[in-house]
């Protein structure tokens, strides 16, 4: 993604270009600049630039976030509004504060400058939350692999954060690029959530679905206490503080209409994930 020049070759005789690469970190980020926002912003600048000089292409699916639309759970809240839309941006984070928002907000920005600034192809954005369901990989290294996986290893057995998210089934997040990519009348961003969840909620899915098998946990830890620990565990306390224990709604609505899309019930979603797990040995039973 750095390599300017690096997608001239692959990119020939192509109508449409999917960029869907960028680095999604959330814990234990040493130096963001460089983990994060250089190969988004950047990234997203030489794969652009290099379908300005393809001139097969039409179409640019560009693979955004919610993350881009807010930038604290606490904001919704705050807000007053029934949930966040397409319309709305995120304006608060930084390199040094939600680095990966930051990361995905100035990349799709970005990109949403080149786009205008030509008329050959056209550009749509798919913005999905937090991105679960079986995965073709046993690869643990991903974030959205590891949340589920944290539920069936023992991590959270003596509670779980109050944090809520905004989630989608990963089959949908690539019916969504197909159906942004082959729908020429398909136009803007697009948020691409199932609905909104907390890790009780996904734990009580989990339970009533496999049991008393794992180690699955009972109850949620007091936000206070996960922000003494924040440091030990990977999380800046101002991300504990501003994110956890707040409701967060987004609406999907805008996505439905304009692509056709229907989403899985996120309670289908999370069973699928943790059973993958289970067939691929990622979590055992207790």
């Amino acid at each position: 993604l750095l390599d300017e020049g690096s997608f001239d070759a692959a990119m020939q005789g192509c109508s449409i270009v999917f960029h869907t690469a960028s680095p999604f970190k959330s814990r234990n980020i040493k130096a963001p600049m460089a983990e994060l926002i250089n190969p988004a912003k950047v990234g997203t600048k030489n794969v652009l630039d290099a379908v300005n000089r393809t001139t097969s292409v039409e179409r640019v699916v560009l693979t955004s976030s919610i993350a881009a639309v807010f930038g604290d759970i606490k904001e919704y809240a705050d807000s007053g509004k029934a949930a966040f839309t397409e319309q709305d941006w995120n304006t608060t984070s930084s390199a040094t504060k939600q680095p990966y928002f930051y990361s995905k907000t100035v990349a799709e920005k970005l990109a949403w400058e080149m786009s205008e600034q030509q008329s050959r192809w056209s550009m749509t954005t798919i913005n999905p939350g937090m991105i679960f369901g079986p995965a073709l990989s046993t690869s643990t290294r991903s974030e959205s692999i590891q949340v589920i996986r944290d539920f069936g290893t023992g991590l959270m057995l003596f509670g779980a954060p109050k944090l809520t998210f905004a989630a989608v089934d990963v089959r949908d997040v690539a019916e969504g690029h197909i159906l942004a990519a082959t729908n020429n009348k398909a136009s803007g961003r697009h948020i691409l959530v199932s609905e909104s969840k907390g890790f009780m909620g996904i734990s009580r899915v989990l339970q009533k679905h496999f049991g008393a098998r794992f180690p699955f946990p009972r109850f949620s830890i007091p936000s206070w206490a996960v922000y003494i620990v924040a440091p030990l565990i990977g999380l800046e306390r101002r991300f504990v503080k501003y994110n956890m224990g707040y409701p967060l709604k987004l609406n999907n609505s805008y996505a439905i209409n304009d692509l056709g899309i229907t989403f899985r019930p996120l309670e289908t979603t999370i069973v699928d994930h943790f059973q993958q797990q289970l067939d691929d040995g990622l979590v055992r039973k207790w």
